[in-house]
């Protein structure tokens, strides 16, 4: 699904959305608003680069992010979970990963990304090891957060 199929969807059903990113750096946000009408159905998109402003900004635990890292699925959640609240949005998507080229592990190797979803029937945590260089990373995450959003409406 494009951007601009989500909007349109989400437009006909009458659905709000929000965005959190770490790893994407907005780069969702833009996809999103770089529709004609996105307004319509998109409130709000915040990126939460530092544990802190997860923390701050999202309400994401701290000893959560201290025991698991940034990079798992309870955070992910969490994120989605913190932006959905903010927006009042019907639906949110987060989006928390290693992009790299640096800062990758055994456990979480570079392009470890997850996905936190949220929308009226709960909560999901969805993970993906995207490979390619730190553009290619990004750019799949973005391509599959928005389908995870158009699946959902």
């Amino acid at each position: 699904m494009s951007a601009q199929g989500l909007v349109t969807q989400a437009k006909s059903l009458g659905l709000t959305l929000a965005t959190a990113e770490s790893c994407t750096g907005g780069l969702l946000a833009a996809a999103i608003t770089g529709v004609p009408g996105a307004s319509a159905v998109f409130g709000l998109g915040v990126v939460t680069y530092a544990n802190a402003a997860k923390t701050a900004q999202l309400g994401v635990d701290e000893a959560l992010l201290a025991a698991q890292g940034a990079v798992c699925g309870e955070v992910a959640v969490a994120m989605a979970e913190g932006v959905k609240r903010l927006a009042a949005a019907d639906f949110a998507v987060a989006i928390t990963g290693i992009a790299g080229p640096d800062g990758g592990s055994p456990e979480k190797p570079v392009g470890t990304v997850w996905f936190g979803l949220t929308g009226p029937d709960g909560s999901s945590a969805h993970h993906r090891l995207f490979t390619g260089d730190r553009d290619a990373v990004r750019a799949a995450s973005v391509a599959f957060a928005i389908g995870l959003l158009g699946g959902a409406l």
